[in-house]
């Protein structure tokens, strides 16, 4: 029986930590933390230094969803489009 808990104890452990370890990472597609309006903006000044739009080309360091962020799926996101995906966390912090 000891056995059998201390074994169930260290796999918590190991999965707890594991979990831990992955909380501060962005996956590919997943959507992140809500971005602040502020901190929208700074992402956007860095991805979008002409302030036009961003090409999905250039998008990979920001967009976490490419797909979802770009509503009317023109290729592009426009400044509104990119706002609402901070609000719905498909917008990577790039200041980390």
């Amino acid at each position: 029986m000891f056995k059998r808990s201390s074994s169930m104890a260290f796999v918590l452990i190991v999965t707890a930590g594991s979990a831990y370890a992955g909380a501060g990472e962005m996956s590919s597609g997943r959507p992140s933390a809500v971005l602040r309006p502020e901190q929208c903006g700074q992402v956007w000044s860095k991805a979008v230094p002409s302030g036009d739009s961003l090409a999905q080309a250039n998008a990979a360091p920001f967009v976490a969803n490419w797909a979802q962020a770009d509503a009317n799926q023109d290729g592009m996101l426009s400044k509104d489009e990119f706002e609402t995906g901070c609000t719905k966390g498909l917008i990577k912090n790039t200041d980390n």
